[in-house]
């Protein structure tokens, strides 16, 4: 069965150039010309991923990634735009996003990387497990939820992805790369990787927040950070 992608942009045009390459590529394709109607579809109807352009009017793509990862969707999203000042970059992976694409772009880049994203969100799902318990902490992915002995923790939805991956792992050593990579794209190359230092610092002091007896989140100096199910000092 075919991967169903929603393609979400106000330029008809461009809807027919994005669609064309996917068809091509042997993708189910739904169209949406408003960032209010992508919210209506991507809630009604299952979608593998959405390309979601940025510069639309009322309803823009910022708005509907934070929308979707609010409610909670583990949909791909891969997000179109002009732009290409790193924070307009940023503050899209920040809400959620997952790869991003500056137009113009080679209809060749733009298959390679819903591919690549169909992939990582296929393997996250198959490789880990649909729960992560640890004392006080549990993790619900399907539920996009954090909780410490009853307490919801509200992370948001990359300090999520995060804390999820290491905690799936425990004692595997990531570094700022490999967090990159999995979180977002293979790709992202304008990420800076000290953008994880912030991320891990506001997870510690939302976990430790919430009455956490202890810090999961060990710094390993000099390479990266690990999931420690040890109780103890863990800077």
């Amino acid at each position: 069965m075919a991967e169903r992608i929603l393609i979400v942009d106000d330029e008809r045009k461009m809807r027919q150039l994005v669609g064309l390459y996917l068809t091509n590529a042997g993708y189910e394709l739904d169209e949406a010309s408003s960032g209010i109607e992508a919210i209506h579809k991507a809630t009604d109807q299952p979608y593998d991923a959405v390309i979601l352009d940025i510069m639309m009017p009322r309803t823009d793509g910022w708005a509907v990634c934070e929308h979707l990862r609010t409610e909670g969707s583990n949909i791909g999203i891969l997000m179109l735009t002009a732009k290409t000042e790193v924070e307009d970059r940023v503050k899209g992976l920040d809400l959620g996003a997952d790869d991003y694409l500056v137009k113009p772009f080679a209809p060749e880049e733009l298959v390679a990387r819903v591919k690549a994203l169909l992939r990582r969100k296929s393997s996250s799902l198959n490789e880990y497990p649909a729960k992560i318990t640890d004392g006080a902490l549990f993790i619900h992915p399907d539920r996009h939820e954090v909780n410490v002995a009853g307490q919801s923790v509200d992370l948001t939805a990359k300090e999520f992805d995060i804390l999820y991956l290491l905690a799936s792992r425990p004692e595997r050593v990531y570094t700022r790369e490999n967090v990159i990579e999995h979180i977002w794209s293979m790709d992202s190359e304008w990420h800076d990787p000290r953008t994880i230092d912030t991320h891990i610092k506001n997870i510690r002091t939302k976990l430790k927040k919430a009455g956490l007896p202890f810090n999961p989140m060990k710094t390993v100096w000099g390479v990266g950070y690990k999931f420690n199910t040890t109780e103890g000092n863990n800077r």
